[in-house]
Protein backbone atom coordinates (compact mmCIF):
# COMPACT_ATOMS: atom_id res chain seq x y z
CA UNK A 1 0.00 0.00 0.00
CA UNK A 2 1.42 3.32 -1.56
CA UNK A 3 1.84 5.75 2.19
CA UNK A 4 -0.68 8.78 1.67
CA UNK A 5 1.11 12.05 1.32
CA UNK A 6 0.18 14.13 3.82
CA UNK A 7 2.37 15.00 6.92
CA UNK A 8 -0.83 13.39 8.95
CA UNK A 9 -1.40 10.26 7.37
CA UNK A 10 2.58 9.30 7.45
CA UNK A 11 2.85 9.95 11.16
CA UNK A 12 -0.14 7.88 12.03
CA UNK A 13 1.42 4.74 9.83
CA UNK A 14 4.61 5.57 11.97
CA UNK A 15 2.83 5.30 14.96
CA UNK A 16 0.63 1.52 14.19
CA UNK A 17 4.47 0.98 13.34
CA UNK A 18 6.10 1.33 16.69
CA UNK A 19 2.52 0.39 18.31
CA UNK A 20 2.60 -3.16 16.54
CA UNK A 21 6.41 -3.36 17.74
CA UNK A 22 5.75 -3.07 21.34
CA UNK A 23 3.21 -5.50 21.18
CA UNK A 24 5.37 -8.31 19.49
CA UNK A 25 7.69 -7.52 22.31
CA UNK A 26 5.37 -7.95 24.83
CA UNK A 27 3.69 -10.63 23.29
CA UNK A 28 7.76 -12.66 23.58
CA UNK A 29 7.84 -11.52 26.72
CA UNK A 30 4.56 -12.92 28.35
CA UNK A 31 5.49 -16.46 26.45
CA UNK A 32 8.81 -16.27 28.03
CA UNK A 33 7.10 -15.87 31.44
CA UNK A 34 4.78 -18.40 30.96
CA UNK A 35 7.50 -20.87 30.12
CA UNK A 36 8.72 -20.13 33.24
CA UNK A 37 5.38 -20.75 35.31
CA UNK A 38 4.95 -23.82 33.36
CA UNK A 39 6.25 -27.01 35.58
CA UNK A 40 9.23 -28.48 34.20
CA UNK A 41 8.77 -31.17 31.57
CA UNK A 42 10.15 -34.96 31.89
CA UNK A 43 13.36 -35.52 30.49
CA UNK A 44 12.92 -37.99 27.82
CA UNK A 45 14.94 -41.38 29.04
CA UNK A 46 17.80 -41.63 26.10
CA UNK A 47 19.75 -43.95 28.08
CA UNK A 48 19.44 -46.81 29.89
CA UNK A 49 17.54 -46.78 32.97
CA UNK A 50 19.26 -46.59 36.41
CA UNK A 51 20.07 -49.16 38.21
CA UNK A 52 17.47 -49.92 41.18
CA UNK A 53 18.22 -48.50 44.55
CA UNK A 54 20.70 -50.79 46.88
CA UNK A 55 18.64 -51.67 50.29
CA UNK A 56 20.54 -50.01 53.12
CA UNK A 57 22.38 -52.95 54.98
CA UNK A 58 23.01 -50.52 58.29
CA UNK A 59 26.68 -51.08 57.91
CA UNK A 60 28.91 -48.06 58.54
CA UNK A 61 31.28 -47.53 55.38
CA UNK A 62 34.28 -48.46 54.98
CA UNK A 63 36.13 -52.11 55.94
CA UNK A 64 33.98 -53.60 58.40
CA UNK A 65 34.94 -54.91 61.99
CA UNK A 66 37.58 -58.22 61.82
CA UNK A 67 38.61 -57.17 58.22
CA UNK A 68 42.96 -57.82 58.85
CA UNK A 69 45.20 -54.80 58.82
CA UNK A 70 47.45 -55.56 55.56
CA UNK A 71 50.26 -53.35 53.94
CA UNK A 72 49.48 -52.59 50.19
CA UNK A 73 51.80 -54.97 48.69
CA UNK A 74 54.33 -57.14 50.31
CA UNK A 75 58.06 -55.87 50.67
CA UNK A 76 60.31 -58.92 49.02
CA UNK A 77 61.63 -60.69 51.51
CA UNK A 78 65.89 -59.17 50.72
CA UNK A 79 64.19 -56.12 52.20
CA UNK A 80 62.69 -57.52 55.21
CA UNK A 81 64.49 -56.75 58.33
CA UNK A 82 63.61 -59.24 61.06
CA UNK A 83 61.83 -62.75 60.56
CA UNK A 84 59.91 -64.09 63.10
CA UNK A 85 58.91 -67.91 62.46
CA UNK A 86 55.54 -69.36 64.03
CA UNK A 87 56.13 -73.06 63.64
CA UNK A 88 53.64 -76.12 64.14
CA UNK A 89 54.73 -78.40 66.91
CA UNK A 90 51.64 -81.49 66.96
CA UNK A 91 49.38 -82.32 64.03
CA UNK A 92 46.10 -80.87 64.52
CA UNK A 93 44.34 -84.22 63.06
CA UNK A 94 46.66 -87.33 64.82
CA UNK A 95 48.16 -84.89 67.70
CA UNK A 96 51.91 -86.46 65.75
CA UNK A 97 54.95 -84.06 66.49
CA UNK A 98 55.92 -82.13 63.79
CA UNK A 99 59.20 -81.52 62.22
CA UNK A 100 60.82 -78.51 63.63
CA UNK A 101 62.61 -77.86 59.67
CA UNK A 102 60.34 -77.47 56.58
CA UNK A 103 60.07 -80.75 54.08
CA UNK A 104 59.72 -80.71 50.79
CA UNK A 105 56.11 -81.38 50.79
CA UNK A 106 55.29 -78.64 53.56
CA UNK A 107 53.94 -75.21 51.58
CA UNK A 108 55.45 -72.35 51.79
CA UNK A 109 54.67 -69.77 54.75
CA UNK A 110 51.80 -67.76 54.94
CA UNK A 111 53.28 -64.20 55.20
CA UNK A 112 51.93 -60.75 57.47
CA UNK A 113 54.68 -57.64 57.38
CA UNK A 114 54.38 -54.89 59.86
CA UNK A 115 56.27 -51.87 58.80
CA UNK A 116 57.72 -49.81 62.08
CA UNK A 117 59.96 -46.69 62.36
CA UNK A 118 63.64 -47.12 64.08
CA UNK A 119 63.96 -44.77 67.06
CA UNK A 120 66.28 -42.32 65.00
CA UNK A 121 66.08 -42.56 60.85
CA UNK A 122 68.17 -39.67 59.89
CA UNK A 123 72.48 -40.22 60.08
CA UNK A 124 73.81 -37.58 61.29
CA UNK A 125 77.78 -36.83 60.46
CA UNK A 126 79.66 -34.23 62.11
CA UNK A 127 82.59 -32.43 60.39
CA UNK A 128 85.40 -31.96 62.74
CA UNK A 129 87.82 -28.55 62.31
CA UNK A 130 90.57 -29.97 64.93
CA UNK A 131 93.20 -27.16 66.20
CA UNK A 132 97.04 -28.28 66.90
CA UNK A 133 99.07 -26.41 69.14
CA UNK A 134 102.98 -25.80 68.26
CA UNK A 135 105.28 -27.33 70.16
CA UNK A 136 107.78 -24.98 69.18
CA UNK A 137 106.14 -21.56 69.32
CA UNK A 138 102.45 -22.17 70.71
CA UNK A 139 100.39 -21.12 67.69
CA UNK A 140 97.65 -22.95 67.32
CA UNK A 141 96.68 -24.05 63.80
CA UNK A 142 93.03 -25.30 62.91
CA UNK A 143 92.13 -27.10 60.12
CA UNK A 144 88.96 -26.16 57.44
CA UNK A 145 85.96 -28.08 56.90
CA UNK A 146 85.75 -27.51 52.89
CA UNK A 147 83.17 -24.75 52.14
CA UNK A 148 81.68 -27.60 49.86
CA UNK A 149 80.49 -29.24 53.42
CA UNK A 150 80.00 -26.02 54.76
CA UNK A 151 77.26 -24.76 52.29
CA UNK A 152 74.85 -27.39 53.69
CA UNK A 153 73.56 -28.71 56.95
CA UNK A 154 70.87 -30.93 54.95
CA UNK A 155 71.90 -33.56 52.52
CA UNK A 156 70.52 -34.43 48.94
CA UNK A 157 67.90 -37.02 50.18
CA UNK A 158 66.70 -34.74 52.99
CA UNK A 159 66.04 -31.88 51.15
CA UNK A 160 64.33 -34.21 48.46
CA UNK A 161 61.68 -34.91 51.26
CA UNK A 162 61.45 -31.65 52.05
CA UNK A 163 59.80 -31.23 48.15
CA UNK A 164 58.07 -33.93 48.02
CA UNK A 165 56.12 -32.98 51.40
CA UNK A 166 55.77 -29.44 49.95
CA UNK A 167 55.47 -30.17 46.59
CA UNK A 168 53.04 -33.70 46.87
CA UNK A 169 51.57 -33.02 50.00
CA UNK A 170 51.19 -29.18 50.69
CA UNK A 171 52.99 -28.84 54.02
CA UNK A 172 53.74 -25.63 54.79
CA UNK A 173 57.41 -24.43 55.45
CA UNK A 174 56.48 -24.36 59.46
CA UNK A 175 54.89 -27.62 58.97
CA UNK A 176 58.19 -28.92 57.43
CA UNK A 177 59.87 -27.63 60.13
CA UNK A 178 57.76 -29.51 62.59
CA UNK A 179 57.59 -32.62 61.06
CA UNK A 180 61.17 -33.14 60.83
CA UNK A 181 61.64 -32.26 64.34
CA UNK A 182 58.91 -34.70 65.75
CA UNK A 183 59.62 -37.78 63.22
CA UNK A 184 63.20 -37.41 63.02
CA UNK A 185 64.49 -35.56 66.37
CA UNK A 186 66.33 -33.19 63.82
CA UNK A 187 65.91 -29.53 65.21
CA UNK A 188 66.09 -27.10 62.15
CA UNK A 189 65.21 -23.35 61.64
CA UNK A 190 62.48 -22.49 59.19
CA UNK A 191 64.97 -20.29 57.57
CA UNK A 192 66.75 -23.48 56.40
CA UNK A 193 63.48 -24.82 55.07
CA UNK A 194 63.23 -22.03 53.11
CA UNK A 195 66.85 -22.18 51.72
CA UNK A 196 66.56 -25.96 50.82
CA UNK A 197 63.45 -24.39 48.80
CA UNK A 198 64.78 -21.83 46.79
CA UNK A 199 68.27 -24.55 46.38
CA UNK A 200 65.59 -27.20 44.83
CA UNK A 201 63.64 -24.69 42.86
CA UNK A 202 67.09 -23.73 41.05
CA UNK A 203 67.83 -27.70 40.48
CA UNK A 204 65.00 -27.75 38.68
CA UNK A 205 64.91 -25.48 36.48
CA UNK A 206 66.43 -27.72 33.69
CA UNK A 207 63.93 -30.11 34.36
CA UNK A 208 61.11 -27.08 33.97
CA UNK A 209 62.87 -26.51 30.59
CA UNK A 210 62.78 -29.56 29.21
CA UNK A 211 59.11 -30.41 29.85
CA UNK A 212 58.41 -26.78 28.08
CA UNK A 213 60.29 -28.29 25.25
CA UNK A 214 58.42 -31.57 25.25
CA UNK A 215 54.93 -29.65 25.51
CA UNK A 216 56.36 -27.45 22.69
CA UNK A 217 56.78 -30.32 20.31
CA UNK A 218 53.87 -32.51 21.15
CA UNK A 219 51.41 -33.54 18.33
CA UNK A 220 48.39 -32.86 21.08
CA UNK A 221 48.54 -30.88 24.23
CA UNK A 222 45.92 -30.04 26.47
CA UNK A 223 46.19 -26.43 28.50
CA UNK A 224 44.29 -24.63 31.03
CA UNK A 225 44.86 -21.92 33.54
CA UNK A 226 43.70 -20.37 37.01
CA UNK A 227 44.00 -17.50 39.26
CA UNK A 228 47.29 -16.91 41.58
CA UNK A 229 48.98 -14.33 43.91
CA UNK A 230 52.44 -13.28 43.80
CA UNK A 231 52.54 -10.52 46.95
CA UNK A 232 48.65 -9.71 46.54
CA UNK A 233 49.21 -8.89 43.36
CA UNK A 234 46.73 -11.15 40.58
CA UNK A 235 48.72 -13.61 38.42
CA UNK A 236 47.73 -16.57 36.49
CA UNK A 237 49.05 -20.09 36.69
CA UNK A 238 49.10 -21.77 33.47
CA UNK A 239 49.44 -25.28 32.57
CA UNK A 240 49.45 -27.46 29.45
CA UNK A 241 49.89 -31.16 30.07
CA UNK A 242 50.21 -34.67 27.49
CA UNK A 243 50.43 -38.38 28.81
CA UNK A 244 54.31 -37.79 28.82
CA UNK A 245 54.84 -34.47 30.46
CA UNK A 246 52.96 -31.39 32.66
CA UNK A 247 54.40 -27.97 32.52
CA UNK A 248 53.24 -25.29 34.60
CA UNK A 249 54.42 -21.43 34.30
CA UNK A 250 53.23 -18.12 36.31
CA UNK A 251 52.55 -15.37 34.50
CA UNK A 252 51.43 -11.43 35.23
CA UNK A 253 48.38 -11.94 32.33
CA UNK A 254 45.90 -13.92 30.82
CA UNK A 255 46.88 -13.02 27.28
CA UNK A 256 48.56 -14.43 23.97
CA UNK A 257 52.03 -13.53 25.46
CA UNK A 258 51.28 -15.88 28.65
CA UNK A 259 50.06 -18.44 26.37
CA UNK A 260 52.89 -18.32 24.19
CA UNK A 261 55.53 -18.55 27.06
CA UNK A 262 53.49 -22.02 27.72
CA UNK A 263 53.95 -23.64 24.74
CA UNK A 264 56.52 -21.88 22.58
CA UNK A 265 56.74 -18.93 20.42
CA UNK A 266 55.77 -21.28 17.26
CA UNK A 267 52.07 -22.81 17.45
CA UNK A 268 52.31 -27.13 16.85
CA UNK A 269 50.01 -29.30 17.26
CA UNK A 270 46.12 -29.67 18.12
CA UNK A 271 45.32 -28.13 21.15
CA UNK A 272 42.55 -28.70 23.77
CA UNK A 273 41.43 -25.65 25.61
CA UNK A 274 37.60 -24.09 26.83
CA UNK A 275 36.69 -21.14 24.99
CA UNK A 276 38.57 -18.76 26.08
CA UNK A 277 39.54 -15.98 23.55
CA UNK A 278 42.90 -15.87 23.93
CA UNK A 279 43.02 -19.74 22.61
CA UNK A 280 41.14 -18.30 19.21
CA UNK A 281 44.92 -17.50 17.94
CA UNK A 282 45.85 -20.93 17.59
CA UNK A 283 45.32 -21.78 13.96
CA UNK A 284 42.11 -22.56 12.77
CA UNK A 285 41.42 -26.51 12.20
CA UNK A 286 43.67 -27.22 14.56
CA UNK A 287 41.97 -27.17 18.01
CA UNK A 288 39.56 -28.82 19.73
CA UNK A 289 37.42 -27.36 22.06
CA UNK A 290 36.28 -28.76 25.82
CA UNK A 291 32.55 -30.51 25.47
CA UNK A 292 32.58 -30.33 29.10
CA UNK A 293 33.14 -26.63 29.50
CA UNK A 294 30.36 -26.45 26.31
CA UNK A 295 27.73 -28.48 28.51
CA UNK A 296 28.00 -26.00 31.66
CA UNK A 297 27.68 -23.37 29.20
CA UNK A 298 24.52 -25.08 28.04
CA UNK A 299 23.33 -25.64 31.27
CA UNK A 300 23.17 -22.20 32.28
CA UNK A 301 21.24 -21.61 29.49
CA UNK A 302 18.55 -24.28 30.44
CA UNK A 303 18.29 -22.52 33.89
CA UNK A 304 17.23 -19.25 32.39
CA UNK A 305 14.15 -20.71 31.17
CA UNK A 306 12.37 -19.72 27.74
CA UNK A 307 13.49 -20.16 24.42
CA UNK A 308 17.09 -20.88 26.06
CA UNK A 309 15.43 -23.63 27.93
CA UNK A 310 14.19 -25.28 24.62
CA UNK A 311 17.21 -24.85 22.78
CA UNK A 312 19.56 -25.78 25.42
CA UNK A 313 18.06 -28.77 26.26
CA UNK A 314 17.81 -29.78 22.87
CA UNK A 315 21.66 -29.16 22.56
CA UNK A 316 22.33 -31.66 25.47
CA UNK A 317 19.90 -34.20 24.09
CA UNK A 318 22.33 -34.42 21.11
CA UNK A 319 25.69 -33.55 23.05
CA UNK A 320 24.66 -36.98 25.13
CA UNK A 321 23.97 -38.87 21.72
CA UNK A 322 27.37 -38.05 20.68
CA UNK A 323 29.61 -39.15 23.69
CA UNK A 324 27.69 -42.62 23.74
CA UNK A 325 29.53 -43.07 20.29
CA UNK A 326 32.58 -41.63 21.06
CA UNK A 327 32.48 -44.05 24.22
CA UNK A 328 31.40 -46.86 22.27
CA UNK A 329 34.55 -46.38 20.02
CA UNK A 330 36.62 -46.03 23.07
CA UNK A 331 35.68 -49.35 23.91
CA UNK A 332 36.56 -50.90 20.20
CA UNK A 333 32.90 -51.31 19.36
CA UNK A 334 33.47 -49.37 16.33
CA UNK A 335 36.04 -48.34 14.25
CA UNK A 336 37.06 -44.52 12.97
CA UNK A 337 35.26 -45.18 10.02
CA UNK A 338 32.22 -45.83 11.77
CA UNK A 339 32.34 -42.94 14.17
CA UNK A 340 32.83 -40.55 11.59
CA UNK A 341 29.62 -41.67 9.75
CA UNK A 342 27.43 -41.82 12.86
CA UNK A 343 28.54 -38.79 14.23
CA UNK A 344 27.64 -37.12 10.89
CA UNK A 345 23.99 -36.30 11.46
CA UNK A 346 24.54 -35.65 14.90
CA UNK A 347 27.15 -32.56 13.39
CA UNK A 348 24.20 -31.48 11.25
CA UNK A 349 21.60 -31.28 14.14
CA UNK A 350 23.82 -29.21 15.89
CA UNK A 351 24.03 -26.79 13.51
CA UNK A 352 20.23 -26.62 13.28
CA UNK A 353 19.96 -26.37 16.60
CA UNK A 354 22.48 -23.33 16.67
CA UNK A 355 20.50 -21.94 13.91
CA UNK A 356 17.39 -21.86 15.34
CA UNK A 357 19.00 -20.75 18.69
CA UNK A 358 20.09 -17.66 16.64
CA UNK A 359 16.76 -17.08 15.34
CA UNK A 360 15.79 -16.53 18.74
CA UNK A 361 14.50 -13.13 20.09
CA UNK A 362 16.42 -14.07 23.36
CA UNK A 363 19.32 -12.02 22.72
CA UNK A 364 21.62 -13.69 25.10
CA UNK A 365 20.80 -16.59 23.37
CA UNK A 366 21.41 -15.25 20.10
CA UNK A 367 24.68 -13.86 21.02
CA UNK A 368 26.06 -17.73 22.72
CA UNK A 369 24.69 -19.93 19.69
CA UNK A 370 26.51 -16.88 17.18
CA UNK A 371 29.88 -17.31 18.91
CA UNK A 372 29.39 -21.00 18.98
CA UNK A 373 28.71 -21.34 15.45
CA UNK A 374 31.78 -19.24 14.36
CA UNK A 375 33.76 -22.54 16.00
CA UNK A 376 31.87 -25.02 15.62
CA UNK A 377 34.30 -27.03 13.42
CA UNK A 378 36.74 -27.31 16.05
CA UNK A 379 34.01 -29.00 18.36
CA UNK A 380 34.50 -32.21 15.95
CA UNK A 381 38.47 -32.36 15.84
CA UNK A 382 38.18 -35.26 17.95
CA UNK A 383 36.84 -37.64 15.14
CA UNK A 384 38.99 -37.71 13.13
CA UNK A 385 42.27 -37.16 14.63
CA UNK A 386 44.22 -40.07 16.69
CA UNK A 387 44.93 -39.08 20.31
CA UNK A 388 42.37 -36.38 20.62
CA UNK A 389 40.25 -36.47 23.22
CA UNK A 390 36.54 -34.13 23.29
CA UNK A 391 37.36 -32.62 27.23
CA UNK A 392 40.01 -30.91 28.35
CA UNK A 393 39.78 -33.20 31.37
CA UNK A 394 43.52 -33.75 31.22
CA UNK A 395 44.58 -30.39 32.37
CA UNK A 396 41.62 -30.03 34.50
CA UNK A 397 42.89 -32.81 36.61
CA UNK A 398 46.62 -32.13 36.55
CA UNK A 399 45.71 -28.39 37.41
CA UNK A 400 43.83 -29.70 40.47
CA UNK A 401 46.75 -29.92 42.80
CA UNK A 402 47.67 -26.21 41.98
CA UNK A 403 44.02 -25.40 42.90
CA UNK A 404 44.31 -26.74 46.14
CA UNK A 405 47.82 -24.85 46.98
CA UNK A 406 46.10 -21.68 46.29
CA UNK A 407 43.30 -22.20 48.45
CA UNK A 408 45.79 -23.62 51.53
CA UNK A 409 48.82 -20.53 50.91
CA UNK A 410 46.91 -17.75 48.88
CA UNK A 411 49.88 -17.62 46.01
CA UNK A 412 53.04 -16.48 46.84
CA UNK A 413 54.75 -13.89 48.41
CA UNK A 414 57.58 -13.33 45.92
CA UNK A 415 58.54 -13.86 42.13
CA UNK A 416 61.31 -16.78 43.50
CA UNK A 417 58.40 -18.16 45.55
CA UNK A 418 56.34 -18.14 42.19
CA UNK A 419 59.10 -20.02 40.64
CA UNK A 420 58.91 -23.08 42.98
CA UNK A 421 55.92 -23.44 42.66
CA UNK A 422 55.54 -24.14 38.51
CA UNK A 423 59.20 -26.08 38.79
CA UNK A 424 57.62 -28.25 41.56
CA UNK A 425 53.88 -28.72 40.18
CA UNK A 426 56.14 -28.92 36.70
CA UNK A 427 58.26 -31.97 38.46
CA UNK A 428 56.05 -33.55 40.72
CA UNK A 429 52.76 -34.08 37.62
CA UNK A 430 54.99 -35.45 35.30
CA UNK A 431 56.63 -38.20 37.52
CA UNK A 432 53.07 -39.12 38.96
CA UNK A 433 52.11 -39.51 35.15
CA UNK A 434 54.95 -41.29 34.37
CA UNK A 435 54.86 -43.78 37.92
CA UNK A 436 58.16 -42.68 39.27
CA UNK A 437 58.87 -41.86 41.92
CA UNK A 438 59.30 -38.58 43.39
CA UNK A 439 61.47 -38.17 46.10
CA UNK A 440 63.93 -40.49 44.00
CA UNK A 441 63.96 -37.66 41.49
CA UNK A 442 64.17 -34.98 44.00
CA UNK A 443 67.21 -36.40 45.61
CA UNK A 444 69.44 -37.23 42.97
CA UNK A 445 69.06 -34.12 41.37
CA UNK A 446 69.54 -32.27 44.50
CA UNK A 447 73.03 -34.44 44.63
CA UNK A 448 73.72 -33.76 40.98
CA UNK A 449 73.39 -30.37 41.26
CA UNK A 450 75.77 -29.90 44.33
CA UNK A 451 78.25 -31.59 42.65
CA UNK A 452 77.31 -29.83 39.30
CA UNK A 453 76.74 -32.80 36.97
CA UNK A 454 74.35 -33.50 34.76
CA UNK A 455 70.80 -33.77 36.83
CA UNK A 456 68.55 -36.79 35.60
CA UNK A 457 65.71 -36.60 32.82
CA UNK A 458 62.12 -35.62 33.79
CA UNK A 459 60.70 -36.40 30.21
CA UNK A 460 61.36 -40.62 29.19
CA UNK A 461 61.13 -41.43 25.90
Amino acid sequence: MDVPECPGCRARVARIAELEARVLALETQVRDLLDKLKPPSPRVQTTQPPAPAKKPTGKKPGAQPGHPPLMKTLVPPERVNHVVPYVPERCRKCDQPLPAKMGAKDPEPKRHQVAELPPVMVQITEHQAHGRTCTCCGEVTWATVPAAVRAYSVGAKFTGLMGLLVGVHGVSKRGVEEFVEQAFDVSIALGTVSNREQELSDALASAHAEARQAIASADVKHADETGWKEAGKKRWLWVAAIPSAVYFVIHPCRNLSALKSLVGEKFHGILCSDRWCVYDEWPRGMRQLCWAHLKRNWEKQVERGGAAKRVGEAWLEVQSQAFELWHRFKDANCTRHELGDQMAPLMLAMMGILESGRRSRDGVLVRFCARLAEVSADLWTFVVEEGVEPTNNHAERVLRRAVLWRRRSFGCHSADGCRFVERILTVVQTLRQQKRSVLAFLSETIQAHRAETTVPRLVMG
